[in-house]
């Protein structure tokens, strides 16, 4: 597909393409995965921002961008959208590396805005204004964070032109009132409203002041009852609400918005999967997918082990029958983080706050200083964005907030900006700050019940899917703070996992075995506070370590435990890291993205057996 086609495109072809995108998407992420809902609702804004602007000089920016599927089919990957988040394939969001016309890496929620302000501030630089103008996507959900306002309040305050199409598929900014709202939201979208508009704010300037002061609140007093009265009150132009699955109007609303040269809000109403009647509507399970059968919308992944995040979710529930004193908090990952079940049946204690990792973490100081015992349960990548918030309004005052990290490790599909590859080196630098990891389902149950019992600031990390070794293999013994635990005490070197690493130090064992090899395995529980004393007695008895953990190896496991070392102990010892390069991890299953970086316990085995031998 060449997006010079498009525009020579009539209506009825458009509208035809955007079904043969539609079922491009279907197809594809019915068996590779992918997100769903989001992306084949966004296909008619898409097609008709195709065909009002141009991509190649036009930033196009989407924000978290795991909707522009359809960008992706109309800039010449319709062939390639086969490969969609395989490994070596393409990436299930914009990556201006794999494109050109995609403008900006975006994986996180929230940040088109800001991006937007960034590409006018250069355009104007440039003196490129009225040839070039940023065009934003961003979803309804996107605007509970804060970074979006910040963003708005500039734009509005400095008047750079640019687009803001508002995908608002849940109506979640505001409810128009009734018929009279529908009717007045329409008659604004149109160019004749905007021209007339413009031309009575001209003749306005020379009546007197009683008369526009009257003029203004009567057009105030209209959009009182549309959604537009919050942008316009940060001085943005408000369009809307238009009908986001109606192509023609869309392209004419486009075409008014890109002629204001103004920042402009765009408010287009959407439905969720669009085109696929099974996922029409607000189905949080539908927004992103494993391989499913198209027919009857039944999943194809059959897995007979618990998640870890189940394993967390029935265990906090657990306690909190007994405890009313735990409460938990999540950032618009009810379902992904298993708070969903603890806020159906606790719904005054649990909350998601939508996506605001910022705010949910400082409002957890609060009810610790209270008395009472938040989780805060959050992806490792999203936690990231909550850094400054865990330094200074959680471990400065040393309150025991308990941070349940999910997604810890290669998460597969979603690449770069969703691997949790940093969280023990972010983490482990903040003083009064615990953390500690479980090895299988038997000790996630115990490090729920260590957590909510721990008087001061803690994180545990576990990953996507199932925990890595088999569980009751080795006795499930509660945590002590601070203490690491032998699982083989015996062997001519040790191997020392961290939490999933764990598993594969496990594995690695038991193919060294195979060769001839034995080796001791040592589950070191905390990397902070770290067990400083097995350590220095472990020194005493071998000096070849191996360490494993599901983490970058800046800053990670290995470099806790060389800083733990005394440096006397540390010039015997040679320790090897088996944890993740310096650099960001590509997309692909999990399995394939550790074999490219020799991470399988095969490889990690056959590397041990070679540096013997040396």
């Amino acid at each position: 597909m060449e997006i010079e086609n498009l525009k020579a495109m009539s209506l009825p072809e458009l509208e035809e393409l955007a079904g043969r995108i539609r079922e491009r998407i279907l197809d594809v992420v019915s068996r590779n995965g992918g997100h769903l809902s989001s992306t084949l609702g966004a296909t008619d804004l898409i097609v008709a921002m195709h065909y009002v602007f141009d991509a190649s000089k036009d930033p196009f920016i989407f924000d978290v961008s795991h909707q522009a599927y359809a960008h992706k089919l109309l800039t010449g990957r319709w062939e390639a959208f086969e490969t969609l988040r395989q490994f070596g394939g393409i990436s299930g969001y914009t990556k201006p590396s794999e494109s050109p016309y995609d403008y900006y890496i975006a994986g996180h929620s929230s940040t088109s805005v800001s991006l937007a302000v960034g590409a006018a501030k250069a355009i104007r630089l440039r003196g490129e204004e009225g040839e070039r103008i940023p065009v934003v996507m961003i979803g309804d959900g996107a605007m509970s964070a804060g970074m979006v306002y910040e963003a708005l309040n500039e734009l509005g305050d400095r008047k750079y032109p640019a687009i803001i199409i508002l995908n608002d598929n849940e109506m979640s900014i505001a409810k128009p009132i009734g018929a009279i709202s529908r009717m007045l939201s329409q008659a604004m979208a149109s160019p004749f409203y905007q021209r007339f508009k413009e031309r009575t704010e001209q003749m306005l300037e020379h009546f007197p002041e009683s008369a526009r002061y009257m003029a203004k609140r009567m057009e105030e007093g209209m959009r009182m009852i549309t959604p537009g009265i919050l942008f316009e009150e940060m001085g943005l132009e408000y369009i809307g609400p238009v009908n986001g699955h109606n192509i023609e109007q869309l392209i004419e609303t486009l075409q008014t918005a890109k002629e204001l040269q103004k920042p402009v809000i765009v408010h287009a109403q959407t439905t969720k999967g669009k085109g696929y009647k099974i996922a029409e509507g607000y189905y949080e399970h539908w927004h992103g997918v494993g391989p499913f059968d198209k027919e009857s919308g039944q999943s194809l992944k059959k897995s007979t082990e618990p998640s870890a995040t189940k394993i967390f979710s029935d265990k906090l529930c657990e306690l909190a029958e007994k405890n009313e004193k735990i409460v938990g908090v999540t950032a618009a990952m009810p379902s992904g983080t298993g708070m969903k079940q603890l806020m159906e049946k606790f719904p005054d204690r649990f909350w998601d706050v939508g996506i605001a990792e910022q705010h949910a973490v400082t409002s957890m100081g609060p009810l610790a200083k209270e008395g009472y015992k938040p989780f805060v349960a959050i992806y490792s990548t999203f936690l990231q964005r909550g850094y400054d918030q865990v330094i200074h309004d959680i471990s400065i005052m040393n309150l025991p907030v308990a941070f349940a990290i999910d997604r810890a490790g290669i998460v597969g599909e979603d690449g770069e900006t969703h691997q949790g590859a940093f969280d023990i080196s972010y983490l482990r630098t903040v003083p009064n700050m615990t953390l500690f990891a479980p090895r299988d389902n038997a000790t996630l149950e115990l490090a729920v019940e260590f957590a909510a019992g721990y008087p001061t600031p803690c994180a545990f990390r576990y990953p996507r899917g199932a925990m890595g070794l088999e569980n009751g293999r080795y006795p499930a013994r509660a945590f002590e703070t601070g203490r690491a635990e032998y699982l083989e005490e015996e062997g001519e070197i040790l191997l020392i996992g961290y939490g999933n690493g764990v598993g594969r130090a496990v594995a690695v064992a038991d193919l060294l075995r195979e060769r001839g090899v034995n080796a001791a395995v040592l589950d070191l529980r905390f990397v902070k506070p770290i067990d400083t004393e097995t350590l220095e007695k472990a020194a005493k008895k071998w000096n070849r370590w191996y360490v494993f953990s599901d983490g970058a190896k800046m800053g990670g496991v290995a470099s806790a435990v060389a800083e733990a070392l005394m440096p006397e102990t540390h010039r015997k010892v040679s320790i090897t890291s088996f944890e993740y390069p310096d650099r960001f991890i590509e997309h692909g299953k999990t399995a394939k993205v550790e074999e490219s970086m020799g991470l399988l316990p095969k490889q990690l085995a056959e590397r041990i057996v070679k540096d013997l031998q040396r």
